[in-house]
């Protein structure tokens, strides 16, 4: 895996994946930013969430279970100084489908969690990892 990134101007930065993928990203005004994309670190929180999503919807479906939708909001607590690493991150997963039970769903978030998502793997080496479910049914 590669990754390429451009410096454009001011605190602005692009970066390029070895996929040919491409990402802004920008500091705040206080940094010299202009507040026109995500910051390095909410990127990060991001591919954690997002890696964790796919996890959990690819075990449900390999399991066969009728799942519809799923969505995880992240919040994030940071140290006070530098660096300012993740010191606890709060999963939210609202899973939706048809007849999932909690104990499923909560199994692939605990398999994400412990085995697969190596973005929150490696997060959980500096923040204490907190995971929440909603599960909504749908007829």
């Amino acid at each position: 895996m590669e990754c390429t990134i451009k410096w454009v101007d001011g605190m602005t930065f692009l970066a390029e994946t070895g996929t040919g993928h491409v990402v802004a990203m920008d500091g705040a005004p206080e940094a010299g930013g202009r507040n026109l994309a995500p910051r390095p670190m909410e990127m990060m929180l991001a591919g954690a969430g997002g890696c964790t999503a796919f996890d959990v919807v690819l075990i449900l479906q390999r399991g066969r279970h009728d799942v519809r939708n799923c969505e995880v909001k992240l919040v994030a607590e940071r140290a006070e100084t530098d660096p300012k690493v993740f010191t606890r991150i709060t999963f939210h997963f609202t899973v939706t489908g048809k007849g999932l039970k909690r104990e499923t769903v909560e199994r692939a978030v605990h398999l994400s969690a412990e085995k697969y998502c190596s973005a929150s793997i490696m997060l959980a080496k500096t923040a204490e990892m907190v995971h929440e479910v909603t599960i909504v049914d749908v007829e």
